[in-house]
Formats: structure tokens, sequence, C-alpha cells
């Protein structure tokens, strides 16, 4: 019997509502934007007020479910952009957000210990990128508002908190805070010493897939769903798009996005004596997910697409970007060196002087997604190096892989095919959809079309090559 689920997925730059099917078909979706405030205490934090975001979500949930309004919801299950925790205080009121972009507690890393042991327990390096390193400078500059927090959680398990009343945390999630023992799968009391974050705010860590109640009646009322829906807990983003696209041990997927993390699943967890990965929870954390990351990639393709290209559309920007035989400048926006732990500060356009008389828009755009498409090879080439691998193919999913440029290009620097199945671009919602399915005992089908495939040139000389020798020169210019 086919049934009905809403899905709430909350990334980093914009969220959405969707309303869809027990086969992958969605019926109706609403996006928009997240918003933050700067925090001016801190030389780089940001913040966001969860009742805002709550009512922009539940007026995305109204109006798809308006819309279909003879539709029946079995359940509900969200997916969150990961290291963005909020927090409760005392009445079970959720009054603040630390997003993953918050950095407030960069000032304050000297502080922490054992840094090698953090990195072999969590996965992760000892720096400001995750909850416990927001946790601790929030409490530096914020003493009184931080003795307010009683309980905290990620964002996808903050969605069924709204839902149901009830608060955990899956294990995509808990190991994205840093204060997860990935070997033991518990939390930390060390590493909560060593910043300083009470255990007791903790939540109860439960698996994806599982239930965690009915919905309340105020949500009942307010959304018009049947009371009797469940919430089915869902997870970390990255993880969700890799389960939709089946990825299995041994796969290699890159997951394009706002950031582009180049991902693989082990049955076994890995550790790198040169801490030049991280070593993730996979959903219900009975596998592992090894990753490399450039950092943030498609929000800067689509920030330049909304300013200089806001009235074409994928396929007619692709047409543009066939007709380019070459480059005339190079782009630098990724914002990590992964490997090396580094941020990278300086960005920008480089061209030879004086300014090219041929060159337009195009050439901007084409810069700026080949700066994509080689930052994701780096990543792909250190994971490679990491953790070998023989397959003849790369899987792909995520919004970033609309344009088709990018697919092409990624394929001719790896030499791999890259293979994208139905759905692609909408691979946390249909991440959702099969836990959810598995909840209700409905068999998750293989789709049966055949995946989108981007055969690579073999080309040395092509134009993809010439620009990736280029722009690694150009990078280590802006970035010594």
């Amino acid at each position: 019997m086919e049934r009905n689920y809403l899905v709430v997925d909350i990334g980093t730059g914009n969220s959405r509502v969707a309303l869809v099917t027990s086969t992958g078909a969605i019926i109706d979706m609403d996006s928009f934007e997240n918003v933050y405030h700067r925090d001016t205490l801190y030389e780089d934090a940001q913040y966001f007020v969860p009742s805002d975001w709550k009512k922009r979500i539940m007026e995305g949930c109204k109006k798809v479910i308006g819309n279909h309004k003879d539709l029946k919801i079995s359940g509900i299950s969200a997916s969150g952009a990961r290291e963005t925790i909020v927090c409760y205080d005392e009445n079970g009121d959720d009054f603040l957000g630390l997003p993953n972009i918050d950095n407030r507690g960069a000032k304050w890393m000297d502080e922490i210990p054992e840094k090698s042991y953090v990195y072999e327990k969590t996965g992760r390096w000892c720096t400001e990128d995750f909850p416990a390193a927001k946790l601790m400078g929030f409490r530096k500059m914020h003493k009184e508002e931080f003795a307010k927090i009683k309980k905290m959680t990620s964002l996808s398990e903050w969605i069924g908190e709204i839902f149901t009343g009830n608060i955990v945390i899956e294990p995509s999630m808990a190991c994205e805070t840093q204060l997860y023992d990935i070997d033991d799968m518990k939390w930390s009391e060390k590493i909560c010493g060593f910043f300083k974050i009470p255990m007791e705010i903790l939540p109860e860590v439960k698996c994806a897939g599982e239930s965690i109640g009915k919905i309340t009646k105020k949500i009942s009322d307010e959304l018009g769903i049947d009371e009797n829906a469940e919430f089915i807990v869902g997870g970390a983003d990255t993880q969700l798009a890799a389960k939709a696209m089946n990825v299995k041990v041994g796969d290699i997927c890159i997951v394009s996005g706002t950031t582009s993390p180049v991902v693989t699943i082990l049955d076994k967890k890995y550790y790198d004596d040169k801490e030049r990965c991280w070593t993730d929870l996979n959903l219900g954390g009975k596998t592992y997910q090894v990753e490399t990351n450039p950092g943030v990639t498609g929000n800067n393709f689509q920030r330049f697409k909304k300013v200089m290209f806001p009235n074409t559309s994928y396929p007619e920007l692709d047409e543009i970007l066939a007709k380019k035989k070459d480059f005339v400048c190079t782009a630098t926006f990724s914002s990590l060196n992964f490997t090396q732990r580094k941020s990278l500060k300086k960005g920008g356009f480089v061209m030879r002087a004086p300014f090219p008389q041929n060159m337009d828009l195009g050439d901007f755009a084409l810069a700026v997604l080949s700066d994509v498409a080689c930052s994701i090879y780096l990543q792909y080439q250190n994971l490679k190096e990491m953790i070998p691998n023989s397959n003849d193919y790369i899987l792909g999913c995520g919004g970033g892989f609309k344009q088709k440029y990018l697919c092409h290009a990624i394929a001719d620097l790896t030499g791999k095919e890259l293979m994208m199945y139905e759905g692609f671009d909408q691979a946390t919602v249909l991440g959702c959809v099969k836990l959810l399915n598995e909840y209700f005992g409905i068999d998750n089908k293989e789709s049966t079309s055949a995946p989108l495939v981007y055969k690579p040139n073999n080309d040395p000389d092509s134009l993809i090559e010439r620009y990736f020798h280029e722009w690694r020169i150009n990078r280590n210019i802006l970035n010594p």
C-alpha cells in the first residue's frame, strides 16, 4: 500500500518541506532561505533564532499539506545540516541555534588538551568547526545564557522534538558534536571535561529509522495531520543522501551541495595517523563513513549564478559553457585545504593583465564551476591515497550536479564514470523516504531506470586538465 510522508530537510543556506509518496514521488515542495544573525562579541560568530525558523518551517508544512488536503500522512522524518545544534532551557523552550558556520570557539582552542586523543575518539580534528567548541565559546562570553542550557540536539532531531516533544539524537549527528566516542558508541565524559560541557545536556541516542513517538495533538490540529502519524528518526544530510543512492561498502560518492564531501563507506573504523580525513558514523552507527571535503562549493556557484545569471536556466548555462574551448581566468572560492586542516582565507578570479578583450560572463561561470570540480578532485585524490579504490565508477548526488558541465569535468579529472541515479538532486529527501519505508515495512524498490552516466574523455589536453594545472598554481599564490 502506498503511503504519504512529510519530510523536512534543513540545510545550511536553504531549507525545504516536501510532501512525498512511499515510491519517492515528490507531490509538493516548499523551499526557503535560512536567516542568521551576527554575534558581535566574537570575531566570527553567527546564530539563529529557533522560533523564527520553526515559524517558517510550519508555514511550509501548512502550504504543502493545504495544497493536498485529501492525502493522509502516515509518517514524518527530517534530515539536517551537520555540526549545527539547537539548545533548550529548563522550560523545554528552544532558545538558541548554533550553526555549522559559527566559529565562536576559535579563540580558545589552545585550551583543549590531548587533541590527538580527541581525533582518535571522535574521528574529527579538534577545531572550532564542531558544536563542542561552539558551546565552549558560548560559555566564555555568555555565562548566564550558557547556564540556561538544559538540553541540546541536532537540526534533524530538533524537528523531531517540534513534532513529538521528545528530544533524542541520531548517531550520525552525535558524532558531529565532537563529544561522542565512536569506539565505545557513547558520550565521552573525558572529552566533555576538556570542553567543560555538562553531560546532562546531552540527549538520548536513538538510531535512524526508529520512531520517537506519535505527533502531538497541537501539531495534529495545527497542520491537519492524522494524530496517529509517527515521527521516524532521520539524521545527517550527507549520510541520508548516500543511503538514497544505495552507496555500499567500498563505493565512493560525491555529495555536492553547500559543501561537497567525498565519502566512502567502511564496515570497520578507519583511523589515519596523519589526521587527513574525518571518520563519521553512518546512519544507525553500524558502519562508518570516511570523508574528505573541499568546504564551501555549491554555495559559491549559487551566489554567483544569482548575481550574474539570475534568469538563465541550468540547461541554458550549459549551452553557454559548451561553446568555451579555452579558459581566460581561474577562480578560487572553495574554503578548505582539507588534509592540511587549513581554511583558505583568500579567493577571487586570477587572469593575465591587462583585462582580456574577449572575456564575457560565461568565462567567469566556467571558472567558478571548474573551481568546484578541481576542489572536489583534490579531495577524491586524497581519499584514494588513504583508502585505495579500484572501482571504475564514482557515485554522485546532490543539487550541485544539476549543472552538466560540473559532471563532465569531474569524470574527466578522475578518469572514472560518474554515475547518478534517479532523484539524485533530492537525495536527502529520498533518504528519509527509505527510512520511513523500512519502518512501515514497505520494500524500497530499486529504480528501474538506467543511471545517468558521464564518461571520461581521457584527454590529457582537455580544457579541464589545462585549467586544473593553472588553477593549482594560482590557488597557491592566493593562499601560500
